[in-house]
């Protein structure tokens, strides 16, 4: 006959609780790295903004002498 508590099957609940808290780390991580991402991504269309409105402050005042 077989011994039932060799033939043990599927994960313990500290199996599970460990890799829920590994994948909350991971996760944690990676959404701190988007995060930083998309605010450098603000930043430089910010800039790049700026940039437009200045070339086109300064092609008004070339065709009108004065800035409006």
């Amino acid at each position: 006959m077989l011994d039932r508590s060799s033939c043990k099957r599927g994960f313990t609940l500290v199996e599970l609780l460990i890799t829920v808290a590994l994948l909350g780390v991971l996760a944690t991580i990676a959404f701190a790295q988007f995060a930083a991402y998309r605010q450098k991504g603000y930043n430089s269309a910010a800039v790049s903004d700026l940039k437009n409105a200045k070339t086109v402050l300064e092609a008004y005042y070339a065709n009108n002498q004065f800035y409006p």
